[in-house]
């Protein structure tokens, strides 16, 4: 039977088919062959005789992405989740997620969550910075409900994986997507002024409004070194055009003359804040290339 990977929990996998939901292990070849099932994957198994709850996985189709962290596989879009506050955000860290999803090719939807704790006019500035590099911003409260249907309707007919920083209220965010949930919603730790981790394992949950999502554990970092120094600007969306008016094919954006990205932070076209995450990132993997070649 064709079924599609839930839930992963210690080498059992559960896997979900037309008709019931099968505890599963792997065969012995995944591991022979180095490939540890994901979740999201789409699987063929065959069901225990002796326990018809329970099955073995025979094969696993080609995925059409996977991702590492999280572990998840086969997902249409990411939503990227930071806070406005408590935590407040590290556009740092969110200008570098933005450019591994594009870099993987996943589309994304970006929210701000607990927008009830800070000012209309900070909240502004940033829907209009991403806004303007090209992104769908959905600002949200899962305290106060608001725009969770808006969150809602980007979610139905995709696989969705949900990522950002621990804290910043994913798991809120689900529990009111999808009333019954009960995801387990983490504090925040005074001591760092970050979430503490709550979930344990990656798991996707079908929505009553249409989709699935991923819940996945927590994460505060995620390396930016997979990406080639020479692919880093087609990460950054709004680059895109400008580049069209360098002079050099291969421009960096950094020393070049005649550089039409360097115009367009100039002019206001490119915001400097994203221009600034991208001089560090490209600074990152300069230095990582020659710590590699050492």
């Amino acid at each position: 039977m064709q079924g599609i990977i839930m839930k992963a929990i210690a080498g059992f996998y559960y896997v979900k088919t037309a008709d019931n939901l099968y505890e599963c292990r792997a065969r012995g070849i995944f591991k022979n062959r180095k490939i540890t099932p994901l979740v999201g994957d789409k699987v063929t198994i065959s069901v225990d005789e002796s326990d018809p709850t329970k099955g073995r996985i025979e094969t696993i189709e080609d995925r059409s992405i996977e991702l590492v962290r999280p572990p998840v596989a086969n997902v249409t879009q990411a939503i990227i989740v930071f806070s406005v506050a408590q935590p407040d955000p590290n556009l740092n860290l969110l200008d570098k997620l933005l450019a591994i999803c594009a870099y993987r090719g996943l589309k994304v939807v970006l929210c701000f969550n607990k927008v009830d704790l800070e000012n209309a006019s900070f909240i502004q500035s940033l829907e209009t910075i991403y806004e303007h590099a090209g992104y769908k911003v959905i600002p949200t409260s899962a305290t106060n409900h608001i725009e969770i249907d808006a969150l809602k309707a980007v979610l139905k007919d995709e696989i969705s994986v949900f990522a950002g920083p621990s804290g910043v209220g994913k798991s809120s965010l689900l529990n009111e997507i999808q009333a019954g949930m009960q995801l387990q919603v983490g504090s925040l730790s005074k001591k760092i002024n970050r979430g503490k981790h709550t979930t344990r394992h990656s798991e996707l949950i079908e929505l009553t409004s249409g989709g699935m999502v991923v819940d996945t554990p927590g994460f505060t970092s995620m390396d930016i070194t997979e990406i080639e120094i020479e692919s880093l600007s087609d990460c950054f969306l709004e680059f895109k055009q400008p580049s069209e008016s360098c002079r050099f094919n291969n421009c960096l954006h950094i020393n070049e003359p005649h550089c039409g990205v360097k115009d367009a932070v100039k002019n206001g076209a490119i915001h400097q804040s994203r221009y600034d995450s991208y001089v560090y990132f490209i600074n990152a993997l300069e230095e990582h290339r020659r710590f590699k070649s050492w």
